[in-house]
């Protein structure tokens, strides 16, 4: 008994010391990761704008071991109100300010904790209160070069970071000079993520001005899709190992298994977040796991919308079914008084509402079947988008106003509009939009997507408005040379109609929607269902971690989520006539987040197709700024200016507005409405990427980011699998017919 004693005693001892061995190690890794991103210890330079009155970091790398160095890398612009001077001996004291700055200067800033910067809109912050605006790149998912982060927010007060990041088009060549896919999700958020933490790390130790606590993600796009993840996934342990991997401060594995996600302060251990407090997120094309379903329901709710083949209508009829049932397996509700709707009708808004869609072929035959109380929220929100908008037209600064027979008015007679009249000549169309972007999109300066990274033209991002045709492609058309690029400018291709070539980086994000070719890589329908079945198995069975890299960009698996830190805010912003993305899924994500105590907001914006501007007196700054006195104890309450009323007309020749009134009904009070069946002619008259399923089928839109070590791109929609397995005898027939 006492050998087996002393054996039992040795075994224990031989453990405790592996487990110590361990620890120590990977003590010794979390120091060595915390000494190298540490801004002190890395070749940190900076740069003075004296026309914005800011100071930019040149691009460091924010994780230790980058896959792609020059996608893994970050770059913030502080206010220079906040810095007293350029540290250039360590000594801790200025040795060049802005007043003697003339070139690059090598060393760290000298921060002053006692300045405050007032806002365009009034907000007060400090170097430690600032908001740090994060500008989410993967613009159509794809990869993003480091660039350094532009001055845009300099006089509003805010630290802006600008970061690279792996896009779906990324590979390198290994060691045996075999080429390996490196983009695939989840690393552009990854990415993000450890961006986040080495910006916060260097605040707490004092390297750099800033909250920690006031992060506001932003993009357009994939970006905006970004943006939504990064705030919806705050901190989730499903993303650690991948953070790890590449070398992020502030998490790493303990000899146990668990996580350790502090750094050491000043001998201390604190927590550090790679999450948001809100988000701003412009044309949020996800959830992907969704969007096939939905996109499909929205344009099967139109019957005399006409698809380009018999395929296509009959896979969008299984698709919209599934998304049916997938809505009313969700068990979602909403809190009338927290939409501000009264969606059961008994004139009160203190009712929980069960979201349920109906299917009654004769109740609601003008919508091909389908209603209930999920869509009577879709409405709701269409409408009250709707409203706002002609609510708010004595912001439309410039534009040009039209009469009845076309002539314009004088400046006495647009001086002398109301309300009501401002609001019944844009229903009929009868304006054009000031040329100087103040109005008709992101302005370049207050907000918008990409407002941080400096690429955006200024102007309207909504192609020719509502009804017209929106940018196609993602945010690479905004030149108007129709060569997508990304955020930072990296070109890209893409050719249109039957002549798309799908299934690869090099081959653009989607098919055109005037395509009648269901699928240009399978010669027959079984060849099609096997490679789908294929994909959709090596995905579920998990990667180097065992997680479902679908589930991953998944934001509704997150909001709410026990082991999620759920951001105090989010607001969607889409463009009402945009093909690129389902409205049901910016909807789904507020329903998600309401339900978790977050206050989020969409906006569906009835001029703007694919990442609309900022419109109308609103901006990001002004909605941070609201939100920051929302929610910070001592902050100033901010409010929207008073618009300046238009006293003089604009100088447009022809109104160029869309005529709305086959769709909408003005009434004697300003008030517009209209039906469902009108909601969903609207949706897919604006439509411009290809017919719902379409795009999965043929690898394209933002799919290629589910792809492996080896290729680029996999199937991996389980509802569009789903609905081929299920209804072959019905479509195998059509296809490529």
């Amino acid at each position: 008994m006492k050998k087996v004693l002393a054996f039992l005693l040795a075994v224990c001892m031989l453990i405790i010391s592996a487990v110590s061995l361990a620890d120590e190690s990977s003590v010794s890794e979390k120091e060595a990761i915390e000494y190298a991103l540490n801004l002190q210890h890395m070749d940190q330079e900076w740069t003075y704008n004296s026309g914005s009155d800011a100071w930019t970091l040149s691009i460091v790398t924010a994780v230790t071991k980058p896959v792609i160095e020059n996608e893994e890398g970050v770059s913030v612009c502080v206010p220079g109100a906040y810095v007293t001077g350029i540290d250039t001996d360590g000594d801790g004291t200025a040795d060049v300010t802005a007043e003697s700055a003339t070139d690059a200067v090598k060393g760290s800033l000298v921060i002053d904790y006692e300045a405050t910067v007032t806002s365009t809109n009034g907000q007060v912050y400090t170097a430690a209160t600032a908001p740090v605006i994060l500008n989410t790149g993967a613009a159509g998912y794809g990869n993003s070069s480091n660039t350094t982060a532009s001055s845009t927010y300099a006089a509003e007060g805010y630290i802006n970071v600008a970061c690279g990041n792996r896009g779906k088009q990324d590979s390198y060549t290994n060691e045996t000079g075999e080429t390996v896919y490196t983009g695939d999700a989840p690393s552009c958020l990854v990415d993000q993520k450890a961006a986040a933490r080495f910006v916060k790390y260097n605040i707490l130790l004092g390297n750099l001005p800033g909250s920690v606590d006031y992060w506001v993600s932003t993009g357009g796009s994939g970006g905006g899709a970004h943006a939504a993840m990064f705030a919806a996934t705050s901190n989730h342990p499903d993303f650690y190992d991948y953070e790890i991997e590449v070398g992020a401060v502030g998490v790493y594995r303990n000899a146990d298994g668990s996580y350790c996600t502090t750094v050491t302060i000043n001998g201390e251990e604190v927590e550090l977040s790679d999450g948001a407090w809100g988000c701003v997120a412009y044309s949020a094309i996800t959830s992907l796991y969704e969007a096939d379903m939905a996109m499909a329901f929205e344009y099967s709710l139109n019957p005399d919308y006409s698809f380009n083949t018999e395929f296509q209508q009959a896979l969008a009829g299984f698709l919209s079914q599934e998304y049916m049932e997938y809505i009313n397996g969700q068990n979602l509700t909403v809190e009338e008084a927290k939409v501000g709707f009264d969606l059961d009708g008994d004139g009160a808004l203190n009712s929980t509402v069960a979201l349920i869609i109906e299917y009654d072929t004769e109740k609601y035959a003008d919508t091909n079947g389908y209603g209930g109380a999920y869509l009577d929220l879709y409405l709701a929100e269409f409408t009250e988008n709707l409203q706002w908008y002609v609510d708010n037209l004595d912001y439309a600064d410039g534009w040009t106003w039209f009469d009845a027979d076309g002539n314009a008015l004088s400046d006495e007679a647009v001086a002398a509009m109301t309300a009501q009249e401002k609001a019944a000549a844009f229903i009929e169309g009868r304006y054009a939009k000031s040329g100087s972007g103040k109005t008709g999109g992101h302005d370049g300066t207050m907000g918008g997507p990409g407002g941080g990274r400096g690429d955006f033209p200024g102007g309207d991002f909504s192609g020719e408005g509502p009804g017209g045709t929106p940018p196609d492609g993602g945010m690479g058309e905004f030149s108007g040379d129709g060569a997508p690029s990304d955020m930072t400018g990296n070109a890209g291709t893409e050719g249109t109609g039957d002549e798309m070539t799908v299934g690869t980086p090099d081959a653009g994000t989607t098919q055109a929607t005037g395509s009648t070719t269901d699928s240009g890589n399978y010669s027959s329908y079984a060849e099609m269902v096997a490679a789908y079945e294929a994909d959709i198995a090596e995905i579920e069975a998990g990667d180097a971690y065992g997680k479902n890299i679908v589930n991953l960009y998944n934001p509704l698996n997150y909001i709410g989520a026990e082991d999620t830190e759920n951001p105090t805010w989010m607001r969607i912003v889409c463009g009402a006539s945009e093909g690129d993305i389902s409205m049901m899924n910016s909807l789904n994500i507020q329903i998600r987040a309401l339900n978790a105590g977050v206050d989020a907001v969409i906006e569906w914006q009835w001029d703007g197709g694919h990442v609309p501007g900022e419109i109308l007196g609103e901006s990001l700054a002004l909605y941070v700024d609201e939100m920051y006195g929302k929610y910070v104890e001592g902050a100033v309450m901010v409010t929207k200016p008073a618009a300046e009323k238009q006293t003089a007309n604009g100088t447009g020749e022809s109104a160029s507005g869309t005529d709305l009134t086959s769709w909408v009904t003005l009434d004697e009070n300003g008030k517009v409405s209209f039906s469902l069946s009108d909601a969903a002619a609207y949706r897919t008259k604006g439509a411009s990427k290809a017919t719902p399923g379409f795009d999965v089928i043929d690898y394209g839109q933002e799919d290629y980011v589910f792809g492996d070590s080896d290729s680029n791109a996999r199937h991996w929609s389980v509802w569009v699998l789903k609905a081929l397995q299920e209804n072959a005898d019905a479509l195998e027939p059509l296809f490529n017919q």
